[in-house]
């Protein structure tokens, strides 16, 4: 193992526990104003978790000398015993509390706390892929719901047969994005189709984008840059739901990037709706292209981060979901289309990447 954490980042735990301190009696002065008090606030609530990683690390350090000590003069044959084993059980524990230490001091991805707009379309397969482009749109629509995150559907193209070629939708919460960064690259299906007379297996696929979402502060468009089109939105089979030319297009022309909203009835709020997902789309992209440059130096990661990379099996005849980037299996497929089991994928991923980080810089 690698030198204690109380050893490698003393100065800089010290310094953390001093900052928090000070925070706190900041906060309890009167003479603050909101904004000084949010931004306050928001670094003392950061700082929680790993001045209470340092404090229960600092008191099991504090144990252990004085078991140590206890163990070695007691003259009760019993009580070194005692001494003995709770000694052994702090030497298990102590590292585990370093280790969380480590992983809170990793850097932050500045867009974790972000929303997030996630894309989901029907790939090879059919009416099939779209079935099953409908079934992940709806996962992650109850995944947001068991966390109590806002979901509002952007826009929605079906097929007519309830699957849907594409659809979008912004999710709005705590630390949405990193949660579901990892979600995004090819989710593959092998099922038994319901017309399917014979019985034989179908492997169809859909890919799904997460993006965070971005402020006009990140990314400014210039209207001169934007072809805007308008016309009458359509249901499925491309049947005509509004007599207003109220749907959207809008193509970016230095990058090519289209965007389509057609899911509200007025065409100034289907106008808002696309510039927010242009916006993220285009921030996306910079971020793509700063990850390519890091991925180039970094000595492992959880996936690639290409969009046309398979990251996950969904085998309904066997019940089980398979993450190929961690070799993850669960067999409980029907909990992680509900949403429900969901987390013990996305905790796993979330694992491996800070494990992954953590050894870069030890």
């Amino acid at each position: 193992m690698s030198e204690p954490v109380m050893t490698t980042f003393a100065g800089k735990l010290d310094r953390l526990v001093r900052r928090h301190a000070e925070l706190r009696e900041l906060l309890a002065a009167p003479t603050q104003d909101a904004a000084s008090f949010t931004k306050l606030s928001k670094e003392y609530s950061e700082l929680d978790p790993l001045v209470e990683g340092v404090e229960k690390l600092r008191k099991a350090e504090t144990e252990l000398s004085e078991l140590e000590t206890l163990a070695g003069d007691a003259g009760d044959p019993e009580m070194r015993a005692l001494a003995g084993d709770e000694l052994q059980a702090l030497k298990e524990r102590i590292p585990a509390l370093e280790q969380n230490i480590k992983y809170m001091l990793l850097p932050k991805d500045e867009a974790d706390e972000r929303n997030a707009i996630i894309e989901v379309r029907a790939g090879t397969g059919g009416e099939e892929a779209a079935l099953f482009a409908a079934e992940l749109y709806r996962m992650y629509q109850r995944y947001a719901a068991v966390h109590g995150w806002r979901f509002e559907a952007l826009d929605v193209s079906e097929t007519g047969m309830g699957g849907f070629k594409e659809a979008s939708a912004a999710i709005t919460g705590r630390n949405v994005f990193e949660r579901l960064k990892f979600e995004s690259g090819v989710h593959r299906v092998q099922r038994v189709p319901a017309t399917e007379g014979s019985g034989r297996i179908h492997t169809s696929a859909a890919t799904v984008a997460v993006l965070p979402e971005a402020e006009e502060v990140d990314i400014k468009i210039d209207e001169k840059d934007l072809r805007i089109d308008v016309f009458r939105s359509s249901g499925p089979g491309g049947q005509s739901v509004n007599t207003t030319d109220s749907a959207v297009r809008i193509t970016h022309l230095p990058t090519g990037l289209v965007v389509q909203q057609q899911d509200e009835k007025s065409q100034h709020k289907n106008k808002a709706k696309a510039l927010k997902v242009l916006r993220a789309r285009l921030y996306d992209m910079q971020r793509q292209a700063l990850d390519d440059e890091r991925a180039a130096s970094r000595k492992s990661q959880v996936g690639s981060g290409d969009r046309s990379e398979r990251i996950r099996t969904y085998n309904f005849p066997q019940g089980r979901v398979t993450d190929h980037r961690i070799n993850l299996t669960l067999y409980k497929i029907e909990k992680v289309m509900s949403g429900e089991a969901l987390d013990e994928i996305i905790e796993a991923l979330l694992s491996e990447d800070r494990a992954a980080r953590l050894a870069e810089i030890e």
